[in-house]
């Protein structure tokens, strides 16, 4: 039977702390016929990603904030239903930020056309996309790791920091990770081969991480923010890069935390770079093409975990903001 109602997720109230269910309320309408260049998906896979956190606050940030009443934001995996675009038809699979819907309408530039033989769907939301991409322009713009040093990322079995630590593998970097519980240590360092891995829940977390970098810190991603943040801070070495990518473990605070006394950066000329990757559009494409191969021969390992039905959106999310997601968080709203 042809589906002709489509259900989406808006925004009902603005969240104090956690996300929750009821800041969001469901609603339908009828599924838009396409005008001229624009195409109608059937949603997939959506994305799950820390700043979304960041789009619920009415606060002036790098991206306008979600409106009351408004879909929420988000990238998603679709196939095709109808096109009144040139190059884009029916039971094509697409990529594009049309938010937590089941169904959209978009205006054709802002999808990219998937490779039918490319990657697994999924991967593009994660590895192939927007974190990888992450971890790709952070490392090539403001890492920049060299043989043998000491590379450090935190959230490191998470969808950036998981790809961060293999490419600095690859370029014969010492890489060492910081993740929640010992499941992700270990596989952080048996699946992806990261030299060594400090459980931030540890008792002494400043101790782990100086004995697991004994020649300080060279290059370090920034994910998480707080303590971790701070115990990283305290083994930077001289002329270190600092990636400052995200900090999950405040983005549910109502006022920003008490900053850390940066009086070293100057002693120690260390370079710290904020990022965002929307800034640099042309390394997706590149990543992709980069990485695809990879992703293939099954060299660049990652890990999902996947809710199911588009109603699970709002507690994905705080499960990501509370580090309860083992990889790249993914809802599942239809099959393939």
């Amino acid at each position: 039977m042809t589906e002709t109602m489509r259900r989406s997720l808006v925004l009902r109230r603005r969240p104090e702390g956690e996300p929750a269910a009821d800041d969001f309320a469901m609603v339908e309408d009828a599924i838009p016929a396409p005008g001229p260049g624009e195409v109608v998906t059937r949603t997939i896979f959506l994305s799950i990603d820390p700043y979304m956190r960041g789009r619920l606050h009415d606060r002036k940030s790098y991206a306008p904030a979600v409106k009351l009443g408004e879909v929420m934001t988000g990238q998603s995996i679709g196939e095709v239903i109808a096109s009144a675009a040139p190059g884009f038809a029916a039971g094509d699979h697409v990529l594009g930020s049309v938010g937590w819907q089941t169904h959209s309408l978009t205006p054709a530039e802002r999808l990219v056309r998937l490779d039918p033989h490319g990657a697994p769907l999924s991967a593009y939301l994660g590895v192939l996309g927007m974190p990888g991409t992450t971890a790709y322009s952070g490392m090539k713009d403001i890492g920049q790791p060299k043989r043998g040093e000491t590379v450090v990322v935190s959230a490191a079995s998470g969808p950036v920091g998981s790809v961060v630590g293999q490419l600095a593998k690859r370029e014969g970097a010492r890489v060492v990770g910081i993740a929640g519980g010992a499941e992700k240590c270990l596989w952080v360092q048996e699946t992806l081969g990261f030299d060594d891995c400090v459980d931030h829940r540890t008792l002494d977390l400043p101790g782990a991480l100086a004995a697991a970098c004994p020649a300080g810190i060279d290059v370090y991603f920034e994910n998480v923010g707080g303590g971790v943040q701070a115990a990283a801070f305290a083994q930077l070495n001289p002329f270190a890069r600092v990636i400052m990518c995200g900090m999950v473990a405040e983005y549910n605070d109502s006022r920003p935390r008490p900053g850390p006394n940066l009086a070293f950066v100057v002693g120690k000329r260390v370079r710290i770079e904020g990022m965002i990757v929307s800034d640099k559009p042309h390394r997706f494409a590149e990543w992709r093409t980069l990485a695809e191969p990879w992703v293939r021969d099954g060299s660049l390992r990652y890990r999902e975990t996947v809710a199911e039905g588009l109603e699970q959106a709002p507690e994905a999310l705080a499960r990501v903001l509370r580090g309860g997601n083992f990889g790249k968080m993914l809802v599942r709203v239809a099959s393939a």
